[in-house]
């Protein structure tokens, strides 16, 4: 087989192992990260979630998020009261923590409710997980313990 090349850009040029036509793939997560549905990752580190609403080809927003684990759970609350109990979660043990009583669950809800209360959700667990980590920055590693009620 002869493969012919009439132009200089149609040569493959080989570096390290990577063709130079191809754009090299961005890995902005750690390799130790777990991966949860419904998110994605943009350029500057926001993550993001979004959902696919049923039988439709339309999408609800459901905001932008500090934390994948935020994200994650925005998410969460909206494929809960999308699809019911019988949904597949990220965190299925913290959905019926987040106040999904079970109003409005299977699909009564309109997409404005849903991407509220997603949206509610994710907010709070951003405050949470800041309130965390600056508890965590002023801890004085020389103390023990017990002087922090722990």
């Amino acid at each position: 087989m002869v493969i012919e090349y009439k132009r200089k850009q149609d040569f493959p040029m080989v570096k390290e192992g990577m063709v130079m036509n191809e754009k090299p793939k961005r890995n902005l997560m750690s390799p130790n990260e777990k991966r949860y549905k419904g998110i994605r990752m943009r350029k500057w580190g926001k993550w993001v979630a979004e959902i696919r609403e049923p039988n439709k080809r339309s999408r609800i927003w459901l905001g932008s998020y500090k934390t994948a684990v935020a994200a994650a759970r925005a998410y969460d609350t909206a494929v809960f009261y999308l699809r019911g109990p019988s949904a597949r979660l990220n965190f299925p043990e913290q959905v019926l923590q987040d106040g999904n009583g079970g109003e409005g669950v299977g699909g009564d809800m309109s997409a404005t409710l849903i991407r509220q209360k997603a949206a509610e959700v994710g907010a709070r667990v951003d405050a949470e997980l800041r309130l965390e980590n600056k508890m965590v920055e002023k801890l004085d590693m020389n103390k023990l313990p017990e002087a922090y009620g722990l």
